[in-house]
C-alpha cells in the first residue's frame, strides 16, 4: 500500500465539544461585553481625563481646542483654601455635612424599605390593592404624584404646613414625657421631617426585599413553628440571614444613589461650566471620588461582617 492510502485509511479527528463551564464562562463574557465597552468609553476614559485636569489650568488655546498648563498640586490646595461653593461655604464643610448626612440616612432608608418589603409580603386581605397604593409613587416618581395632587386641587403647601404643626407638637411631646437628649429628638424630627425623601429613595431596595422574602421557602417558616420560635425570632435567625445579600447590595446602591443626588455633584458641574475653571472643578471630581470610594469600602468591610449572609 502506499502512503497515500495509509494516510486516506485513518479516521479523521472528532473536535471535541467544548465543555459546559468553558461554555458558560463565554456566555457570561459575551453578556458583559457591552458593560466592558461602556465602562472603558465613558467611564474609565473620562475619569482619566479628570485626573489630568486637576493637575492644569485648563483654557481655550489661541488656535482653538484646548490648552493646559501644568500647576501640580495647586487646585487642590486652592480647592480648600480659596474656593467657596455656591452657597459660600468652605469645602471642608460640605464635605463633613455631605458625609454625615448620606452616612445617617443610608441605613435609614435600608431599614424603612425592609419594614415596607415585610409589610407589602404579608399575608392579609386587601394585599394587591395596597401594594398598588404603596408602589405608584415609586413607579410615577414622586414629583410626578405631587404635580398630579397640585394640579387636581391639592395643595402642598398647606399639607407642609400642617406637617410643620404636627412636627412642633411632637417636639413638644417628647421634650416633656420622655427623657431623651435633645440631640437624639432633633435626629428622630429630623427623619420625620424628610420622611417624603426617604419613601423616594426607597423604592428599588423595596422591590429587590420583595423579590428575596417571596424566594423563601415556607418550609423553613413551618419548620420555626413546629421548634416554637416566636416571630421575633423567626424574623432573626430565618429571615434577616436569608435576605443578607440583598442588605449589603442595598445599601452599596443606596450610599452611591445619595452620593449622586448630593450637593458636591452640583458643585463640579458649577465649576467646569459655570465658573469656567475646570482645573479646580476636575480636581473638586476627584476628591469627591476619593472620598466615596473610602467611605464605601470601609462600610462594606463592616457590613460583611456584622451581616451574615446566606447562614
Amino acid at each position: 500500500m502506499s502512503k497515500n492510502a495509509v494516510k486516506a485509511a485513518k479516521p479523521a479527528k472528532v473536535k471535541k465539544p467544548m465543555k459546559f463551564q468553558t461554555t458558560q464562562k463565554i456566555n457570561g463574557y459575551v453578556f458583559l461585553l457591552p458593560w466592558i465597552i461602556g465602562f472603558l468609553l465613558f467611564f474609565l476614559m473620562p475619569m482619566v481625563n479628570t485626573i489630568i485636569y486637576s493637575f492644569n489650568v485648563v483654557g481655550v488655546a489661541e488656535q482653538g481646542g484646548m490648552e493646559m498648563t501644568y500647576t501640580g498640586i495647586s487646585n487642590y490646595i486652592d480647592l480648600f483654601q480659596k474656593e467657596l461653593s455656591t452657597a459660600n461655604q468652605q469645602f471642608t464643610r460640605v464635605f463633613a455635612e455631605e458625609n454625615s448626612n448620606i452616612i445617617m440616612n443610608t441605613p435609614l432608608i435600608v431599614v424603612f424599605s425592609l419594614f415596607s418589603a415585610l409589610l407589602v409580603n404579608a399575608n392579609y386581605k386587601g394585599r394587591d390593592i395596597v401594594r398598588v397604593i404603596f408602589f405608584l409613587p415609586i413607579v410615577l416618581g414622586i414629583s410626578i404624584v405631587t404635580t398630579l395632587v397640585t394640579t387636581t386641587g391639592g395643595d402642598v403647601t398647606g399639607v407642609t404646613a400642617v406637617a410643620t404643626e404636627e412636627s412642633g407638637f411632637i417636639m413638644r411631646l417628647l421634650t416633656s414625657y420622655t427623657f431623651l437628649p435633645k440631640d437624639v429628638i432633633g435626629f428622630i424630627m429630623g427623619v420625620v421631617a424628610d420622611i417624603s425623601s426617604i419613601i423616594s429613595k426607597a423604592g428599588v431596595q423595596t422591590l429587590l426585599y420583595l423579590a428575596a422574602l417571596q424566594g423563601i421557602s415556607p418550609s423553613l417558616y413551618e419548620v420555626a413553628k413546629i421548634e416554637g420560635a416566636t416571630t421575633y425570632e423567626v424574623f432573626w435567625k430565618v429571615t434577616f440571614p436569608i435576605v443578607g445579600s440583598i442588605t449589603l447590595f442595598n445599601f452599596v446602591y443606596t450610599f452611591v444613589d445619595l452620593f449622586l443626588d448630593s450637593s458636591i455633584a452640583q458643585e463640579v458641574y458649577a465649576f467646569a461650566f459655570q465658573k469656567n475653571n475646570i482645573g479646580v472643578g476636575s480636581a473638586l471630581s476627584v476628591v469627591y471620588m476619593f472620598d466615596v470610594l473610602a467611605i464605601l469600602v470601609v462600610m462594606v468591610l463592616i457590613l460583611t461582617k456584622v451581616v451574615k449572609i446566606g447562614e
